[in-house]
């Protein structure tokens, strides 16, 4: 597999960003809220890195879902 198919095949493990712009939300809002650096949750958000399970768990109580919205299962 070549570099470039690896890179439009980002697998999209959480939900983050969705989550977000359903609650009308931006990154820069969840940054504050965690006392995390606004890059750090644009990378979330594109699924580039992900946040720890005990961070996604403090993220879903901030947004008052269940963590399991944050997470993209079949």
């Amino acid at each position: 597999m070549s570099t470039d198919a690896m890179e439009t095949t980002t697998v999209r493990i959480n939900r983050l960003k969705i989550v977000l712009a359903e609650q009308n939300r931006k990154g820069k809002w969840l940054a504050e809220q965690l006392g995390k650096n606004e890059a750090t949750i644009s990378r979330w958000c594109s699924n580039t890195a992900q946040p720890s399970l005990e961070m996604l768990v403090k993220i879903a109580s901030i947004l008052n879902v269940d963590p399991r919205t944050l997470i993209n299962g079949k």
